[in-house]
């Protein structure tokens, strides 16, 4: 989970599911509203559909067994009576095995389509993953609600080391917009139904690292208005991987960078400029004499000098750019290209993979419409 300072009511019971060690059984999912801030006491709220949930489906541990999780607008309070005794039932009586896919369709908000990933281990063992998010997102983790699944027999202990791990290469690894949120949430939980090999945990820490990238990916590409996902790799940087994460947010997050990408414009010079700013700030100790920065796989600075060699080159990066674009409203991804971004200090051992998106008119027409 976030860490602001108003987070959401199902954020601050979540907190506590965890810090009591007891088994979840159930999760429970609402959007439209977030519970953040509300009128009334939004905790309250929240237990209130929690205990619901355990008396329709009998559960052995009670309210204190469900997590719930809650996304959409700010400040709204919770109609809990009514979800309590209208959805709550019809919910239940829909429950089934057969696809994770409704699932991930009824909990988007302005997301365009719903982000679903799968992976099945040598013994058997499945892990699913859904998540939602299309804005508000910028680690950590990101304005998303993600739930991946598993039926493997681990124990709790590890399933907390396998996602915490994924977590860093993922879900804090992405931005869409700069802010962050007040309600993410990341599960990963076990059914406990089928055995472990001697390969079971690699084979589950790989997978579930694959699940939560291809979803984190599907997620930058889903960003509200989103016209290009930037994949920036930092290598060899002169720090630790989380400050490689740090510049790379910095990078995906410049106003002026993000602008020039969404018009295929390879201002390469916007790219320096975030690189040189960050660095100025944040690592003014450190060497950038021999940084070379790439774009689509084209060496565009090195030795201190940008490598730009006339109309050709201009039209080739722009071209990169080009091809990947995607409809800013289109209901489903038609490819998963990226603007391929590189920047190697050649001098250090940190490293990290940011994914971001540009900045459109349709971004800002869905936002400023978002409650009308």
């Amino acid at each position: 989970t976030p860490h602001p300072q108003f987070p959401g009511s199902p954020i601050i019971i979540g907190r506590s599911r965890l810090s009591s060690g007891k088994p979840i059984q159930t999760l429970i999912i609402n959007n439209k509203i977030s519970n953040v801030c509300s009128g009334g006491d939004g905790v309250a709220t929240s237990e209130f559909l929690c205990d619901a949930v355990a008396k329709q489906l009998n559960l052995s541990g009670g309210a204190e067994s469900v997590l719930p999780s809650s996304t959409g607008v700010i400040g709204w309070r919770l109609p809990a009576k009514e979800l309590a005794e209208q959805v709550v039932p019809v919910a239940v009586k829909d429950l089934q095995t057969e696809s994770a896919y409704n699932a991930a369709r009824d909990i988007m908000t302005t997301d365009r389509y719903p982000k679903l990933r799968s992976k099945t281990l040598s013994n058997g063992a499945r892990i699913t993953g859904i998540a939602k998010g299309a804005g508000m997102v910028e680690p950590n983790m990101a304005t998303m609600l993600c739930y991946v699944m598993t039926d493997a027999i681990i124990s709790k202990s590890t399933l907390q080391s396998i996602l915490s791990e994924a977590v860093d290469e993922s879900f804090n690894s992405i931005s869409i917009d700069g802010d962050e949120s007040t309600s993410d949430t990341t599960v990963l939980i076990s059914s406990n139904k089928v055995a472990e090999t001697e390969s079971t945990e690699k084979e589950l820490r790989d997978a579930v690292k694959e699940v939560c990238c291809g979803l984190a990916s599907d997620l930058t590409r889903n960003g509200e208005g989103t016209g290009h996902v930037m994949r920036v790799k930092i290598n060899n940087f002169p720090g630790s991987n989380l400050e490689a994460r740090r510049l790379g947010r910095h990078v995906v997050n410049s106003p002026l960078f993000k602008c020039a990408v969404s018009g295929n414009d390879p201002n390469t010079g916007r790219l320096a400029g975030a690189v040189g700013s960050f660095m100025g700030k944040f690592k003014t100790d450190k060497s950038v004499d021999d940084v070379v920065m790439t774009l689509g796989g084209r060496t565009i600075f090195s030795n201190g000098k940008f490598v730009l060699e006339g109309d050709a080159v201009e039209k080739e990066l722009s071209d990169h750019m080009e091809a990947a674009q995607q409809g800013e409203q289109d209901e489903f991804p038609k490819h998963q290209r990226f603007v391929e971004i590189g920047i190697d200090f050649g001098n250090g051992m940190g490293s990290a993979i940011i994914l971001g998106s540009d900045l459109t008119n349709e971004y800002v027409a869905v936002n400023a419409d978002y409650r009308s």
